[in-house]
């Protein structure tokens, strides 16, 4: 069969999380990732999860603090009409650029709770032990909670649903006598979902006002809100925020229901923060794998890894999603949750960042997820430069451009890996990595013998001079101390894109 009968291989789809934590409240990111996203395509980013852009429960608020899902920066509500990240009206323009361009959307979905109530209300509790949610800690007694959501600003514009207490589970404030405690509401075919995970006990509550998914209104209102937004900006997909927090019976019904109306291939991810894989795969299965998580045991292995000295590489896969379940996984080498000063802060050793990013990047398993603050910078109180020495845009176009074929490892050594890719009919290039966490490293490794007599030089140009392969497809392949190579044909298609001297300062208009 002619290659020109050959089914096309698919290009690598790469996501960008695009933002940080500590991103200014100056109602202008929309508009920063406007001017960003044919900077992003051009580097072979094809996904963008954005920030929870709904109106937050006060001006600042990243949008965790969830105020109103329909409200994504129109209405005067909680300090302000825009949100911190901006009007709605740039959402949309970034909505319609994106689309252009080529890349899809993916919007970060806050369904666990509710802050910033409008009134208080009274209802019948208990309180529950922090440390074990089960066990209830009081007799049953009247509070005053933060329950009343009227959303006065929005009236019935895209929702007539109003929230009182009945349509929570759980509150961890009485404006009667200024107390915080863990209240568990009490009512009718009221209690923690069981469908959720067992951390503490029973991880129902997390924060805010706890919402109530056994409720029938709660239900159908989250519902239209997922099918709404999806369609008012475009979306490709979701990640949502806390999903071992809530009843995954909902979410199970949530995305189909979403993707009945909007279409199969509406990408999700969740946030399972666990070091437990087997716990991830559990749930996973109970979503009949129609979701994808991000890979937290991956990212904590990373940071193991760069804070051990001579740790063995070979083990960074060890007990991980992306080995046991690669359809699945989401993998991230840090996030807004993980950068410094965070809840769940996982430092990770500078030196070790473009070794992690070469293994989500290059490597055939996963879907990759590059961090803006890797990307662009942290700022402050944590400022932080751009990661891998600037560069991190080029192993996201080396993703793009060559990392695709049969995977071959070459983990012989403890200290220093390395791994090929020997490309397909019609993407040829093929690429050869090798990492090493102590001194300068070398491997050899077959790129194939179609590949003989060619010259290979690193892309990231931190290892000097040429590679020749050999006639039996064999080259000795070199990276620095403590750093990684990435070796291309030095005339290989896109080759003169390196390096891309991508422009990190994102915040000089």
């Amino acid at each position: 069969m002619g290659s020109e009968e050959q089914t096309p291989t698919p290009e690598n789809t790469t996501l960008f999380q695009g933002f940080e934590w500590n991103v200014p409240a100056d109602n202008k990111h929309w508009k920063r990732l406007i001017a960003q996203v044919p900077k992003l395509k051009a580097i072979g980013i094809d996904n963008i999860w954005l920030p929870p852009g709904c109106k937050a429960a006060s001006p600042e608020g990243n949008g965790y603090d969830i105020y109103d899902l329909y409200d994504l920066g129109e209405f005067d509500q909680k300090g302000q009409r825009t949100t911190k990240w901006g009007p709605k009206e740039d959402l949309l323009e970034l909505a319609k650029i994106a689309k252009e361009n080529g890349i899809g959307l993916y919007w970060d979905a806050v369904l666990n709770h509710k802050a910033g109530a409008d009134n208080t209300e009274k209802c019948r509790v208990v309180e529950v032990d922090a440390d074990d949610r089960t066990k209830t800690a009081s007799d049953p007694y009247e509070i005053e909670g933060w329950l009343g959501f009227d959303f006065p600003g929005r009236g019935e514009k895209y929702s007539a649903q109003k929230y009182h207490w009945q349509h929570f589970g759980g509150t961890d404030y009485n404006q009667a006598n200024e107390r915080k405690a863990i209240y568990k509401i009490l009512g009718d075919n009221k209690g923690w979902s069981g469908s959720v995970a067992d951390e503490q006990g029973n991880a129902d509550y997390m924060m805010f006002a706890d919402i109530d998914y056994s409720h029938p209104e709660v239900q159908e209102d989250v519902k239209k809100w997922g099918v709404w937004i999806t369609k008012e900006i475009g979306l490709k997909g979701f990640r949502l925020d806390a999903v071992q927090h809530f009843s995954e019976h909902f979410t199970h019904n949530w995305v189909d229901n979403l993707r009945d109306q909007c279409g199969k291939d509406i990408f999700c991810v969740g946030e399972y923060w666990s070091g437990d894989v087997s716990v991830m795969n559990k749930w996973l299965e109970a979503m009949e794998r129609k979701f994808s998580l991000f890979d937290s045991p991956l990212l904590n292995n990373f940071s193991s890894l760069s804070k051990t000295e001579s740790a063995d590489l070979r083990k960074v896969f060890d007990k991980t999603l992306v080995q046991s379940n690669p359809v699945n996984a989401v993998t991230v080498v840090t996030n807004h949750d993980t950068q410094p000063g965070q809840t769940v802060e996982t430092p990770i050793e500078g030196f070790f960042k473009p070794l992690a990013y070469a293994l989500i990047l290059l490597r055939k398993e996963g879907y990759p997820c590059p961090f803006y603050g890797d990307l662009y910078g942290l700022l402050e109180p944590h400022e932080t430069p751009p990661s891998c020495g600037g560069q991190l845009a080029d192993l996201i176009l080396a993703r793009k451009l060559f990392a695709y074929g049969t995977q071959e490892d070459y983990w012989d050594n403890a200290n220093c890996i390395g791994f090929v890719r020997r490309g397909t009919w019609d993407k040829k290039a093929g690429l050869a990595c090798v990492m090493s966490n102590t001194g300068p490293g070398q491997i050899r490794m077959a790129v194939g013998d179609m590949h003989a007599g060619e010259k290979w030089t690193d892309v990231l140009g931190w290892e000097q001079g040429e590679v020749e392969i050999d006639a039996e497809g064999y080259g000795m392949f070199n990276c620095p101390g403590t750093s990684v190579s990435v070796w291309v044909r030095s005339d290989a298609e896109g080759r003169n894109q390196f390096p891309t001297k991508f422009d990190v300062d994102i915040y000089k208009n």
